[in-house]
């Protein structure tokens, strides 16, 4: 049943899963996600990983769940905004492209008549659906996960399960391109623009550059390694990195570029600059297609 979540990319699922479950517990969280902890303690990969913050040596200190934990926490924080804030504005479709164990169509609270997809592998979400038929969880929108390869062609599956590419949709591809082949992501962009209706969205995160031999050897990164086994850098794909924000611009969409420390200043929490920086090169863009009235562009985080 763990097999999904248990190596490679998979693996990385249960990682923001304890970073979530981190942040709940915190005082002053950033968002909250009271199914986090119960993944994390059903794999056996996670299982003696901390899920509260007593349970993480050096606090906010700490590169792995401190530092890194917190740039997850706050990266939940602000897609969830993101997502609610086109729901509310009359997007009714949410497409969560790699969802892991994403849990937003059970915590958030979406507007009557949301359909929220969820999109990952079938080992991926039959490991999740099994925590939550446990927990006896129910979702606050219209739930519908779907197994596909996002490297192959996945938009028939996706319209098979009721999606409607005439109505706009709010898509969302959190901590997915950075392991994706370039090829891929071109395909997943033109894919989305295709299938994208006036006053659809998009968020998504990237590497904005190559980084450094002394950013590659940050405690970020080392820590992650030989705490919980996970190597990130030998996950993110190696080879250049396609131009997706100015591929989006070109098709006609509206595209904001932030970095994370936009939000840890608007929010006056999360991680903030350092020395040989594992977070400097990331990139959180916002996308949107044209409305239909000719009304500007909103919701870019």
């Amino acid at each position: 049943m763990t097999a999904g979540v248990a190596r490679g990319v998979g693996r990385t699922a249960l990682l923001v899963a304890a970073a979530r479950a981190i942040e709940t517990h915190r005082p002053d969280a950033l968002a909250r996600d009271p199914f986090a902890e119960h993944f994390v303690r059903a794999a056996a990969a996670s299982a003696n990983w901390p899920v509260r913050p007593g349970q993480v040596p050096g606090g906010d200190a700490d590169p792995l769940w401190g530092r890194l934990g917190r740039y997850f926490a706050l990266r939940t924080r602000v897609l969830d905004d993101h997502l609610l804030r086109s729901a509310h504005l009359g997007v009714r479709q949410v497409v969560i492209l790699g969802a892991g164990l994403d849990c937003r169509a059970y915590r958030l609270d979406w507007p009557p008549g949301c359909a929220v997809y969820e999109v990952d592998t079938a080992e991926v979400l039959a490991f999740k659906q099994t925590v939550l038929d446990r927990l006896r969880a129910a979702p606050t929108a219209e739930r519908r996960p779907l197994a596909a390869d996002l490297r192959e062609d996945w938009a028939g599956i996706l319209r098979a399960a009721g999606f409607d590419p005439a109505e706009p949709t709010a898509w969302l591809a959190e901590g997915l391109l950075l392991y994706l082949p370039a090829a891929a992501e071109r395909r997943l962009v033109a894919t989305i623009d295709r299938l994208s209706a006036a006053d659809s969205t998009l968020a998504y995160e990237i590497k904005g550059l190559v980084e450094s031999p002394q950013v590659r050897s940050s405690p970020v990164y080392t820590t992650t390694l030989r705490r919980v086994g996970i190597d990130l850098l030998a996950l993110f794909d190696a080879g250049p990195r396609p131009d997706s924000a100015a591929e989006l611009a070109s098709l006609g969409w509206t595209v904001t570029t932030r970095t994370p420390y936009d939000f840890t200043r608007r929010h006056g929490r999360g991680p903030l600059p350092e020395p040989n920086d594992a977070l400097a090169a990331n990139r959180w863009i916002f996308a949107a297609a044209a409305p239909t009235d000719g009304r500007p562009v909103r919701g870019h985080g």
